[in-house]
């Protein structure tokens, strides 16, 4: 799914557009024990709990994709009969009415979903009625010939409020605080089936995880029988560092770096108004070092480290890989932060002997907050 079919899908949680049909719910405390348990007809939800079950849907498909939301495809062993694609097919075409099939799903995830405190498991049956859409992009809801019929789950976690003093209105006094379990927002949670191109793809899902550093990769891989998991959002990040270290070797110089850190930073400008997250496979993430003035000579041992570092199948989100907000320099004493466009401006020299990082000063100059003044060059 791209940003503009995940935006979509978010639109219809309000209570004008909502297609709910229906909302299960399953409390789990510390020890793995179902507590409680809910099902019943989304619109039949007091408003003011509607409001707040919406906030949670569209927490569930918030972020950023390749990093917050990964789109994931089915390997054919989980399509087979028994497979966890077929399991959850049968739990939304059952529109969550069947008991067994949703005790089932909670149980499954009781068993994999590693997590040693309380929390609530939330399901959730959508038929969205998919309206056409004309030459203009206009939505045109009377020609509409397909239904995208999915489920959404979310896993929140259950927290014991803090402890504290509170007004008693009905007192009209000061006192100490009862405290209550509070539903927080989703820490996971998953869209199936996929709405690719606006339709129904049973081959692939949707999966979000609040922390890009967690994934949870045990538990994708036996909730869902995924083989292959993308990588981490932070160790995209760092295997792509390895693979430039690797492949440029002692030429790995600071102009390379940066030459490299702008190239990128172009392509993500150029890009980002783009559906689709700009993504580098092995071909994309040569080129990218060849336009950034990598020579040949050292792009020749350049698919092997590839290989050895990332996988044959392995790509990057560009998004992961480069930081349009800052430039990080940082040696063992001083760490310093420049603006992007202007990277250019820290050179590399060489002064009585000893390599040196080199920033012009303009006329303002601030240390600890506090605007200070440079003293000429009194040897000039």
């Amino acid at each position: 799914m791209n940003k503009k079919e995940v935006a979509e899908i978010r639109r219809q949680y309000t209570p004008e557009r909502c297609t709910i049909t229906r909302i299960c719910g399953c409390y789990i405390d510390g020890e793995k024990n179902i507590k409680t348990e809910l099902k019943e007809a989304f619109l039949s939800l007091p408003e003011d709990d509607a409001f707040k079950y919406f906030t949670i849907f569209k927490k569930t498909l918030s972020g950023t994709l390749g990093r917050n939301l990964l789109n994931l495809d089915f390997p054919l062993d989980a399509e087979k009969e028994g497979g966890a694609q077929e399991f959850l097919l049968k739990l939304r075409d059952s529109q969550l009415k069947d008991d067994d099939l949703t005790h089932d799903f909670y149980n499954r995830i009781i068993e994999t979903f590693d997590y040693g405190e309380n929390y609530y498991i939330i399901l959730i049956h959508v038929s969205y009625d998919v309206p056409g859409k004309a030459s203009d992009g206009t939505e045109m809801y009377d020609a509409s010939d397909n239904v995208y019929s999915y489920i959404l789950c979310s896993i929140c976690p259950v927290h014991l409020s803090k402890p504290g003093l509170g007004y008693n209105s009905e007192k009209n006094c000061i006192e100490n605080r009862i405290q209550d379990w509070i539903v927080d927002q989703p820490v996971k949670g998953f869209l199936f089936p996929c709405f690719n191109d606006r339709y129904t793809d049973i081959h692939s899902m949707l999966y979000y995880t609040k922390n890009p550093a967690e994934l949870q990769e045990t538990f994708i891989q036996q909730m869902f029988g995924l083989s292959h998991i993308p990588l981490a959002a932070d160790a995209q990040k760092e295997t792509f560092n390895t693979l430039i270290s690797d492949t440029l070797g002692d030429e790995c110089d600071y102009d390379v770096i940066k030459n490299i850190h702008e190239t990128l930073n172009t392509r993500l400008e150029e890009f980002k108004d783009e559906p689709e997250p700009l993504e580098l496979g092995r071909q994309e993430v040569r080129r990218l070092l060849e336009d950034s003035g990598v020579p040949d000579s050292q792009l020749e041992e350049f698919d092997r480290h590839y290989n050895e570092c990332a996988g044959e199948q392995t790509s990057f989100l560009a998004s992961n890989i480069a930081s349009t907000r800052k430039f990080h320099i940082e040696t063992p004493d001083v760490v310093v932060q420049v603006n992007p466009e202007s990277a250019g401006l820290v050179e590399t020299r060489l002064i009585d002997g000893r390599q040196c990082l080199v920033i012009p000063i303009n006329e303002h100059v601030e240390v600890n907050g506090v605007n200070v003044r440079i003293l000429p060059d009194e040897s000039v």
